[in-house]
């Protein structure tokens, strides 16, 4: 079923709302039109971008877009922590793209099993999905760790508490989908008309991956800021 333009504008009579009181009580006029605003140009630019990519199968623009999607996560997850070096940078841009580059081959290889090894169609979206998770993990962990060394001198403690509060979410996810929810990506598989069956197995693999992919990430960062790189 395709959503008419005039339609999809309702869509937007409840931000005027949130938009008035996130003025009144944060003092910040702009910030929801602006993130609205943005949010609609980036996602009618990237519908274009898509139907180019889906057509063009070049594994070498692949290779740029995916890259660019970890490159801006890692420059995201970067902005809200209080040590801004190139160093850290890096760090974290390894952790993303060590954890994701081995959860997309697993998927595309063994799970998926597709014949091709670049099928942008199942690629960059599941690409998208857990590149955008690991970001939001990883920033939640880094802002509690540097948070939680200010209070304690145990590089340990403090990666213990933050690990397990940014997967709080993931795990959240795992324990309500089907009772509370059903995830985004399988709602809208069902909306297309794919068997709900069909789209329940691809959930699982995507929850599953999101969790891992994230809890990785992690892993990962942490045993780079681990001078004794021990990762116990």
């Amino acid at each position: 079923m395709q959503i008419p333009l005039t339609n999809l504008l309702y869509s937007l009579i409840p931000l005027f709302i949130i938009g008035y009181f996130y003025y009144k009580w944060s003092n910040n006029k702009y910030e929801i039109a602006y993130a609205t605003t943005r949010m609609i140009i980036q996602l009618l630019l990237v519908g274009y971008v898509l139907i180019y990519l889906f057509n063009e199968k070049n594994i070498y623009l692949g290779v740029v877009i995916l890259s660019f999607m970890i490159i801006v996560s890692t420059w995201i997850s970067l902005r809200n922590t209080t040590n801004k070096t190139f160093s850290h940078f890096i760090k974290i841009l390894l952790s993303i793209t060590i954890s994701n580059i081995l959860h997309l081959l697993l998927i595309i290889n063994f799970i998926l099993g597709l014949e091709d090894f670049y099928e942008p169609r199942y690629v960059i979206p599941i690409a998208g999905m857990i590149i955008a998770n690991s970001m939001n993990v990883l920033s939640l962990a880094i802002e509690r760790f540097e948070k939680e060394l200010t209070t304690t001198q145990s590089f340990e403690e403090a990666r213990n508490i933050s690990f397990k509060s940014a997967l709080i979410p993931q795990i959240n996810s795992l324990l309500a989908v089907g009772l509370v929810s059903l995830p985004g990506m399988m709602t809208g598989q069902i909306l297309s008309g794919i068997d709900p069956l069909v789209a329940v197995r691809y959930q699982i693999m995507i929850m599953a991956t999101i969790l891992s992919s994230a809890g990785l990430s992690l892993v990962i960062y942490f045993t780079f800021n681990n001078k004794s790189k021990s990762i116990i």
